[in-house]
């Protein structure tokens, strides 16, 4: 009996790991590089962010750590710097002054990018943290 038991449990575990590997797998191959991918918002401050074309974007470039995008309707810029441990500095942005309908979620949308720590990949989706709270989630454009 107890070797039946113990068989059924190896044989679980096999198959909870084999499920794992197929979700690694699946990350590797839909995961977008940090530099030269245009990323969307869809989560800001725990907030799910409807797309809108053209808006909250930002694309970080491998030319002297610049960032640049998009917020509600302001062009953003400024500078970044990241290392293999995936820490992250944004910052200072600047910004158009254009005034828009949606300008308290565009300084939201600042203010979660300079307060980067660090981030985080989970396939295609990028995840802005600050000490160890989740700002903000970008999914690559396609």
């Amino acid at each position: 009996m107890k070797f039946l038991l113990r068989i059924a449990v190896i044989a679980g575990l096999a198959a909870l790991m084999a499920g794992c590997c197929h979700c690694r797998s699946y990350q590797k191959k839909t995961r977008r590089p940090l530099v030269g991918t245009e990323w969307q918002l869809i989560q800001l401050g725990g907030e799910t962010i409807q797309p809108r074309e053209g808006s909250f974007t930002v694309t970080l470039s491998a030319e002297k750590g610049q960032i640049s995008g998009v917020g509600a309707c302001n062009r953003i810029s400024g500078t970044y710097k990241s290392d293999e441990k995936r820490s992250l500095k944004i910052g200072p942005l600047a910004a158009t002054r254009m005034a828009c309908p949606d300008l308290k979620r565009e300084q939201a949308f600042i203010e979660a990018l300079e307060s980067a720590t660090h981030y985080d990949m989970d396939g295609p989706m990028l995840l802005i943290l600050a000490d160890g709270e989740l700002r903000a989630v970008f999914q690559a454009k396609p």
